[in-house]
């Protein structure tokens, strides 16, 4: 069974990029974010620059600092940016 990949873009997103929206919209900064987080400013900064992932504990903790994000969404917008990165190389 062949794998369909034109539904997928071509361009992959750091889930990051929404999290820096979002507390910019919250008038939140990063290092509020963390302290609320309980997480290293350097951890969120990472996300927020596609450096690191964001895991199942950095969602569930995201979901209890703005509770109407549920943790699934920030897991399914980095498991999205993942095989949209793999994709990419493997159409290169």
């Amino acid at each position: 069974m062949a794998t369909r990949t034109d539904a997928y873009p071509d361009v992959a997103i750091p889930p990051g990029e929404y999290l820096s929206e979002e507390i910019e919209a919250r008038s939140i900064s990063q290092k509020e974010l963390a302290k609320r987080m309980r997480r290293p400013a350097n951890a969120i900064n990472e996300i927020i620059n596609g450096k690191k992932a964001i895991t199942a504990e950095t969602a569930l903790q995201l979901e209890v600092v703005m509770p109407e994000i549920p943790a699934r969404f920030w897991l399914n917008l980095e498991t999205d940016y993942q095989l949209t990165k793999a994709l990419a190389k493997q159409r290169a």
